[in-house]
């Protein structure tokens, strides 16, 4: 089972709001996932972030792999990704 970290979008129709969660790959992108370590609100000016830094670091350590949008919101955020 390989393991993403990567958005789950929420919001309404031209509002969107996304959950950074870990989900299995083969999940839908709105689908099942594991555990919710962030969120990420484009809307806003500046666009804010907020993250679990020790849980996203425990994921990364277990061998979860970052999408190329959360591994960018993740370095942003100053999460040291190994």
């Amino acid at each position: 089972m390989a393991v993403k970290i990567r958005l789950k979008r929420m919001g309404r129709k031209k509002q969107p709001f996304y959950r950074i969660v870990v989900a299995n790959s083969e999940s839908p992108r709105d689908g099942r996932f594991l555990e919710t370590v962030g969120t990420y609100n484009p809307l806003t000016n500046p666009h804010e972030v907020t993250v679990k830094e020790d849980r996203v670091k425990y994921w990364l350590g277990t061998g979860a792999q970052p999408t190329d949008t959360v591994r960018s919101l993740l370095k942003q955020q100053g999460v040291a990704l190994s």
